[in-house]
């Protein structure tokens, strides 16, 4: 139902937004599809640099050129003014801000744009469409109202990764890929350095994952590392750098001004009015900090495009997202400074534990709701030297598993399916038939995996390795009746490990 405006309200007849390209145009459809065929409350998946903004406050503009109203909600008070900006850059400057006692305060427009924070502790203005930013940061203000409210509900997020989603939006819209947005130049190709990174072996977890004191002692014993591998690699680059807690990232900083490094530190303990000079500094091209280091408050919705170097020194286990979140920050382009790629200097072993899992993203996205909830729910385990990726054989790109992230080569698929009777298909590896089908493979896998430290995840990786695909989920290692290997499959084991000690031969 339609609200009822004041007659002299604003018709946005006049906005200044930018030409949608052309997967922003699909995605902002197929949202529309979704409301077609009744869904009220929908997610839209688009990867850092795919215009969430942007598209949010298009579908808010939709909704006030009918005459209706519409609310954007932040769930830090940081975009609250990056988010009103951007709305008057677009001609929708006819808009209130509920945020505090905020300048901008004027609850009879139709267009609001709010603090989550502050929602909480007041009435919600009356909306026909509410946009959710960062809706993977489940916040019980809005989990709560979108329940009951009428409006149509569109969440934004770059990875959906928390559980819970599925059970608050019923369809999702994917905007784009991450290496479809590197293809345009819209996004930069991201190299990645495998640093230094701390033994983890027995350190402290809760909930499956380090704690933030665990990971911050143990990174703390290689941070002359940290700070000699940017000297020697960082070519001076604009650098975000993150940190396991506070005190990390304070000692961090103190590492690199006594190597005559300008260093600053952005956390959740920097005053309102400290955050906002050195968010302006370091926005300048021509800033003299040259490192902001950070926990998780420059993780999301940072935009600073000629950012040329990440320093990843948080260890994570589960949270693929948050790394996700981290790494994007270097990735936008940045054409007026002719920023050419962004460099990952990884000091926490995280590309590591997660690439089989980047990789698929960064090609494919997100599949659906269920299947992104559970890639922050599986703790991975700390990956032994065998599994080192090695280099892209047409570019050399590191790391490379099957598909490149920086041009896009993809390994041959190695095994041929041929179809039987029934529903079983044999799996041959060159001409000898080494399966009846994948189960029957993952079972003789599971037997040879039976005499390694990490059963479970050696026979993951051969399956992966021989198959090109990851075993279902469901398959255990624990639960699985071994099978006698056969020759094809034996052969095919010895092959891969002759070529895991090539590679280290080679690389050493």
């Amino acid at each position: 139902m339609t609200l009822s405006l004041f007659n002299d309200a604003p018709t946005y007849g006049n906005t200044r937004f930018p030409e949608p390209r052309a997967f922003q145009v699909t995605a902002h459809e197929k949202l529309r599809e979704g409301a077609r065929n009744g869904h009220r409350r929908q997610l839209l998946v688009a990867p850092t640099g795919a215009g969430k903004t942007y598209l949010g406050l298009r579908i808010a503009h939709e909704a006030l050129a009918k005459r209706r109203r519409a609310l954007f909600v932040c769930d830090r008070i940081a975009l609250i003014n990056q988010t009103s900006a951007r709305a008057d850059e677009y001609g929708l400057s006819a808009h209130g801000v509920i945020q505090g006692d905020h300048w901008r305060y004027e609850p009879e427009m139709p267009l609001q744009i709010a603090s989550v924070q502050t929602l909480r502790n007041r009435e919600w203005p009356q909306a026909d469409v509410i946009i959710i930013d960062e809706a993977h940061t489940q916040y019980p203000t809005w989990k709560e109202y979108i329940q009951d409210t009428t409006a149509a509900v569109i969440g934004l997020t770059a990875t959906p990764c928390s559980r819970g989603l599925g059970l608050l939006f019923t369809n999702m819209v994917n905007a784009a890929t991450m290496g479809e947005l590197t293809d345009e130049k819209i996004l930069v190709p991201m190299r990645i350095l495998s640093c230094t990174k701390p033994d983890m072996t027995g350190a402290e977890t809760s909930g499956g994952e380090w704690t933030d004191k665990a990971a911050s002692e143990r990174e703390a014993q290689i941070i002359g590392d940290v700070v000699a591998e940017w000297v020697r690699h960082g070519e001076n680059r604009k650098t975000i750098a993150f940190g396991a807690d506070i005190a990390y990232c304070q000692l961090l900083m103190q590492r690199f001004n006594a190597a005559g490094i300008v260093a600053e530190t952005f956390t959740s303990k920097t005053p309102a009015g400290e955050r906002e000079a050195l968010l302006k500094e370091f926005s300048k091209p021509d800033s003299h900090i040259r490192i902001l280091v950070s926990v998780e408050a420059l993780a999301k919705g940072f935009d600073v495009q000629d950012i040329g170097c990440v320093i990843d020194a948080r260890p994570l286990r589960k949270s693929l997202s948050t790394a996700i979140q981290m790494w994007g920050r270097g990735l936008r382009s940045s054409p007026k400074t002719g920023k050419e790629d962004c460099l990952l200097l990884d000091h926490s072993g995280n590309i590591q534990r997660f690439l089989r899992d980047f990789e698929d993203i960064y090609h494919n996205g997100f599949k659906s709701l269920d299947m992104s909830e559970k890639l922050d729910s599986v703790a991975r385990e700390e990956e032994d030297d065998e599994y080192v990726p090695t280099g892209c054989p047409q570019c050399g790109h590191k790391p490379f598993l099957r598909r490149c992230m920086a041009c896009g080569f993809e390994k041959p698929t190695r095994v041929l399916e041929d179809a039987t009777s029934g529903e079983m298909r044999e799996i041959r590896i060159g001409k000898n038939v080494a399966a009846d089908d994948e189960y029957h493979l993952w079972r003789q896998l599971c037997a040879y995996a039976a005499g390694c430290q990490k059963p479970q995840g050696r026979a993951w990786h051969l399956f992966h390795d021989i198959t090109g695909r990851k075993p279902p989920r469901e398959w255990h290692f624990d639960s699985t009746e071994p099978a006698e290997l056969t020759r094809a499959t034996s052969n095919k084991i010895k092959q891969l490990n002759i070529r895991w000690r090539k590679s280290r031969e080679l690389h050493a």
